[in-house]
């Protein structure tokens, strides 16, 4: 009896943790800060400030991923040309395949949340996303009475 409750709560936690492709996509969309980079488990570079974010969206498999410099005000401008999105589902992974006028690459989806993304490009790289929240100033002065 041990074992078969010692089994099941096994496979219950595999089952948690495994995320269906349409779940990864789910929070997918939106404007994301690089938090850290991991070349290998012992080479991370950390990124307090972000000037670039990235802004993704996708529907229907198909979309765009672009550069956007946020503002003071709460808009972004463009800080890039946008890069083409397609997603396909490769040995039960997410890829997303990107093409420009002068590339082709792709990256798979290691970890999709509300508010954290990584990605992992074809050399190993993980790059970690945070949703970004953009600071918004009041630039209104304010007259003296």
């Amino acid at each position: 009896m041990m074992r078969i409750s010692i089994l099941l709560i096994l496979m219950i936690s595999l089952n948690s943790c495994t995320n269906k492709p349409e779940e990864q996509l789910e929070h997918i969309n939106g404007y994301w800060g690089i938090e850290k980079v991991e070349f290998t488990k012992d080479s991370i570079r950390d990124f307090k400030i972000n000037e670039i974010v990235d802004y993704i969206e996708i529907v229907d498999s198909v979309g765009f991923r672009i550069k956007v410099k946020p503002q003071f005000d709460g808009t972004y401008k463009p800080a890039g040309e946008p890069e083409k999105i397609l997603v396909k589902i490769e040995d039960k992974k997410v890829v997303l395949h990107y093409s420009t006028s002068f590339n082709n690459w792709k990256e798979f989806i290691v970890a999709s949340k509300k508010e954290e993304l990584s990605l992992k490009n074809e050399r190993g790289i993980i790059y970690h996303y945070k949703r970004y929240k953009p600071l918004k100033l009041d630039l209104d002065e304010k007259e003296n009475e």
